[in-house]
């Protein structure tokens, strides 16, 4: 089983359309975000922890809130994403196939000595939305094949002369 690591707000920051949608609202973007992750991490058959920060937000508390095979996590007061992962990274680095995600230099280099693997924030884009185009194909072609139309149920003959009357007006 592979496992990704996602540093949150590294990652807002980074892609595209949830820069824009943080200009408005960072529920909205961590929303998104997750539900992106979701998606990919349900086709791809991996577990990801996504990881936000509640570094400045007093009196915070550690929270874990699972969907299917991601897991969002905001941290205590204090803590930021970086030490949550680098903690995580130290007990299943080695022993298990483990990705983190973000843009950070300090973090990337911490990550090669626990035994992780790095992906920056924009490569994982590229791979998330990839995933997305692969998902939408085979979703739209289940969609058109379970449609009834009416030429694939009627007779042949019926169908010609309903095609003349078609063409009379």
């Amino acid at each position: 089983m592979k496992y990704i690591f996602v540093d949150g707000y590294n990652v807002i920051n980074s892609w595209p359309e949830l820069k824009k949608i943080k200009e408005f609202s960072y529920e909205s973007a961590r929303n998104a975000l997750v539900d992106d992750l979701q998606d990919y991490a349900a086709f791809e058959g991996c577990k990801i922890f996504v990881i936000f920060d509640a570094y400045l937000v007093n009196g915070s508390l550690e929270s874990t809130e699972k969907k299917g095979n991601t897991t969002i996590i905001f941290t205590k007061e204090g803590d930021t994403a970086d030490n949550f992962i680098e903690r995580y990274i130290n007990n299943i680095g080695r022993k298990a196939d483990v990705s983190v995600v973000t843009s950070d230099s300090l973090q990337q280099q911490l990550i090669f000595q626990r035994g992780a693997a790095r992906i920056s924030s924009i490569e994982f884009y590229h791979e998330v939305y990839q995933t997305k185009k692969i998902i939408s194909k085979k979703t739209s072609k289940k969609e058109s094949r379970g449609k009834n139309f009416l030429h694939d149920q009627i007779d042949e003959e019926i169908l010609k002369k309903l095609e003349k009357i078609r063409r009379s007006k």
